[in-house]
């Protein structure tokens, strides 16, 4: 889980066969170190297809997700753990390293409330018992908050810092996103520093999901903080072009953030690998 990687929505958000060929290419093409595989459907995915073209291109991998409604933690805590054992078996079958993302629950998860400590509770029986069999496959299990308009449930860097402490795996991680941090921490390099010997992972996003550099988002302020911490985990671009209705819906994205593929990876993507190398995180 290190260098430069780009998440799969840039060119799908279907990871089947063709999904899969596309963005393997796409990646290679733009140098990129890995690929973030959005596996929205684990059983239905290929890991032995998705293992041979990963491969074949030299390209790593890591995956994430967000569970479905009926199988949100916060509620059907048995539920969650079934949902994740298979993700986390197609996640080793395709040789990838690690899968985070909305582990916990879904997006667009909110009860009105403030979590409550069954919810919680529920919360981390799941993940434990998730991050229990991920550990015996050898994977990474991440968490990553996202904003109060999405889940009631983690929001900062530090309540995934607390879920993760409370649960004391030693494979579990924090990743964060730019775009969630920009709303919901007290300054944006706060997120880093409260999660830092939990963080090896974070969503490089822009401040309306579009192209990185042409936002709010303080980007010196993010890549300082991942300086002063030492930062040497995946840096990966995270940009939507390619949604679903069901996933626009649920990030509530009702118009283009872009234009398409190439503002983001001939504008975005060259301000994204500067900034990290002005930093340091990047030869």
């Amino acid at each position: 889980m290190r260098g430069f990687g780009v998440h799969t929505s840039m060119w799908t958000m279907s990871w089947d066969r063709h999904g899969c060929e596309l963005a393997v290419q796409k990646a290679r093409d733009y140098g990129m170190d890995f690929l973030e595989i959005a596996l929205l459907d684990p059983p239905a995915v290929d890991a032995a297809h998705s293992r041979q073209v990963l491969e074949a291109a030299e390209m790593r991998a890591v995956c994430s997700l967000g569970l479905p409604e009926e199988c949100w933690a916060s509620r059907q805590p048995d539920k969650a753990i079934e949902f994740l054992t298979v993700a986390l078996d197609k996640t080793a079958a395709m040789g990838c390293e690690a899968l985070s993302g909305v582990v916990y629950g879904g997006i667009g998860e909110r009860s009105g409330q403030p979590p409550s400590e069954t919810e919680l509770d529920n919360v981390a029986r799941a993940l434990e018992a998730a991050a229990r069999h991920a550990k015996s496959l050898g994977l990474l299990f991440g968490i990553e908050p996202v904003n109060r308009y999405e889940t009631h449930l983690i929001n900062t860097g530090w309540q995934g810092v607390a879920m993760i402490e409370r649960i004391g795996a030693d494979n579990m991680f924090v990743h964060l996103d730019t775009y969630h941090m920009h709303i919901e921490e007290k300054g944006i390099a706060q997120g880093v520093l409260d999660a830092r010997e939990h963080l090896r992972y974070i969503h490089l996003s822009e401040s309306d999901r579009g192209t990185p550099g042409a936002g709010n988002i303080a980007w010196d302020e993010v890549f300082g903080a991942l300086r002063a911490i030492g930062f040497d985990g995946g840096l990966a671009m995270e940009s939507f072009i390619n949604m679903p209705p069901e996933i626009a819906h649920g990030l509530s994205v009702w118009r283009p953030v872009a234009s398409g593929e190439a503002e983001v990876m001939e504008n975005g993507l060259p301000f994204l690998r500067n900034k990290a190398r002005q930093y340091g995180l990047i030869g």
